[in-house]
């Protein structure tokens, strides 16, 4: 006889009612223990009060000095990926076009817009995105 059409036991699904009815008790148990144990607890640390900051005690270029240097180092690790893995593939999504032509006018294609991205080494590579790439990364 195959597995399928073997029998089922009618006792399957009592013992499954069973199971979810015990793990829902035990989830109520321990929700309740935990909220139990939350309103007791005391704070683990003792934080002091906050004072506030004079204009006088804020030095701005510092703050952007850390954050372009922050970007920087992240925009570099960025630009030498490839913008498109799959370029010389197969199965490469940017090397398929459409175009069209209307009257006499040069034929227009979408090859032109993707080319840069599909054939491009690098995010370095992008003509804008490139260029801003190598504004943020620092010199040095």
């Amino acid at each position: 006889m195959a597995r399928h059409s073997a029998p089922r036991s009618p006792r399957q699904p009592a013992v499954r009612r069973a199971l979810i009815a015990l793990a829902s008790a035990g989830a109520a148990l321990a929700a309740g223990a935990s909220t139990a144990h939350a309103e007791a607890a005391a704070p683990l640390v003792d934080v002091p009060p906050l004072r506030s900051a004079d204009v006088g005690d804020i030095n701005p270029q510092s703050g952007l000095n850390a954050l372009t240097t922050s970007v920087g180092y992240a925009t570099g690790a960025i630009a030498g990926l490839k913008p498109n893995p799959l370029a010389g593939t197969g199965t490469d999504p940017l090397n398929n076009g459409i175009g069209t032509t209307i009257a006499d006018f040069k034929p227009l294609n979408t090859l032109a817009l993707t080319a840069p991205i599909a054939q491009a080494p690098s995010f370095a590579a992008v003509p804008v995105v490139g260029q801003t790439l190598g504004l943020l990364t620092p010199k040095g």
